[in-house]
Order: structure tokens, then sequence, then C-alpha cells
């Protein structure tokens, strides 16, 4: 289940790193290094918990976003 978090008037739902890797379909880890390698933004719980606006992460799935490319990707490119 989402949580929210108040910005001013506006109410935004918040996803869990399990939830983000359901819809990428991908391992929560991986969610956790994309947030660690920038290309997507958290938010820590008071308990130290990462969170993620669900509107980025919508945005990340319908392409309308792209992800922020690291040094280590551009290394990769160039070996291929």
């Amino acid at each position: 289940m989402a949580a929210t978090t108040n910005r001013g008037t506006e109410t935004e739902a918040l996803l869990t790193p399990a939830e983000v890797a359901a819809m990428f379909r991908v391992d929560p880890k991986t969610v956790t290094r994309w947030a660690k390698a920038g290309k997507l933004s958290s938010i820590r719980t008071l308990g130290g918990h990462r969170r993620y606006r669900e509107s980025e992460v919508r945005s990340l799935l319908t392409g309308q976003l792209p992800m922020q490319r690291g040094p280590m990707d551009d290394e990769a490119s160039s070996e291929e």
C-alpha cells in the first residue's frame, strides 16, 4: 500500500522499493541502486527507509522522464 506525503496543499503517493520493483519487474535492490546512482529520487522515512514518488515512477515507466545516465552506463555502452 502506498503511503502519502503532504507537500504544501498537495498530497503525493509514495511507493516502497518492493512496489517500484514490481512495476519495473526488477529486484527491490535494483531500485535502491537506481536511487543511490541518482537515476531515481527517493525520500527517507524517519526510520531510514526509502520511498519513491509515484508520479516520478510512472513517468519513468511511460518514458516521459528518461533515467539519468551515470558514469558506469557510459563505460558499459562504449565496450559494446
